[in-house]
């Protein structure tokens, strides 16, 4: 398993590149039916956020700046792999990354599609506040108890917590500054996108990912009915074949 900086990445197939992104705290290894379906067809690079997954630092301290950061990161290892151009595939924070991929070096994607992100960063207003996702570990609100199981079990209680803790101060400072990510850039994203929300997605609601949709010149939005915020798992047989459906016609 190849490492650039500190990101973990796995490297397969061939054909046009794409890069695959999850969201906070996962791993890539979760698009492992997903990677089945493409590398027959493309060459897939599936990595893990800094601070996630297999990649370091761990803990990750986030600062005001880490999705621009985190593209950065991300231009650099397409550079070191060889590739000029990708499609850019994210879930969540993944989804932001890629988005804001595509607004920073336009020419570098191929097509964006994300899903669980829209751009900009609001406090969630049916969802965990910002309070609590700082004490996820210690004090988690019912609806976080899985979450934070999984960030205890996958990382250990105090890299968890620390975790936790940065990202939602981050967060609430990217709030306080207006929350745009990619918002700002959107108009300047020149390659086809597809932008899919869960209609019961308490992180990233549906009238956000469809405001951003509505700033890219050449972008869809694609409602999936019944679907939490990570529909990859909750909607996985559509979430599948619409992701491969996406790459192979564009």
């Amino acid at each position: 398993m190849p490492t650039f900086g500190t990101i973990q990445y796995d490297d397969s197939g061939r054909g046009d590149a794409v890069l695959l992104l999850p969201g906070w705290a996962g791993s890539a290894v979760e698009f492992g039916r997903l990677r089945a379906e493409l590398d027959d067809g493309f060459r897939v690079v599936s990595a893990d956020l800094p601070g996630s997954g297999r990649s370091g630092p761990q803990p990750r301290e986030y600062s005001v700046d880490f999705y621009a950061e985190d593209a950065r990161a991300f231009l650099a290892l397409l550079d070191k792999l060889g590739i000029g151009a990708a499609h850019l595939v994210g879930f969540s924070d993944g989804g932001e990354v890629a988005l804001l991929m595509a607004g920073l070096a336009p020419g570098r994607a191929l097509s964006v599609l994300a899903w669980g992100a829209a751009g900009q960063i609001v406090e969630p207003v049916n969802g965990p506040s910002y309070d609590e996702l700082e004490r996820l570990i210690d004090e988690p609100v019912r609806e976080l108890l899985p979450l934070a199981a999984y960030l205890a079990e996958a990382y250990g209680a105090a890299n968890a917590r620390t975790m936790a803790r940065s990202w939602a101060g981050a967060l609430r400072a990217i709030t306080a500054a207006g929350g745009d990510v990619s918002l700002s850039r959107a108009a300047g994203i020149s390659c086809p996108a597809l932008l899919i929300a869960g209609s019961e997605d308490p992180f990233c609601p549906p009238y956000l990912v469809e405001k951003l949709a509505a700033q890219i010149p050449s972008a869809r939005f694609e409602l999936f009915e019944y679907a939490n915020h990570d529909l990859h798992y909750s909607s996985p047989q559509r979430f599948t074949n619409t992701v491969v459906d996406w790459l192979t016609s564009h």
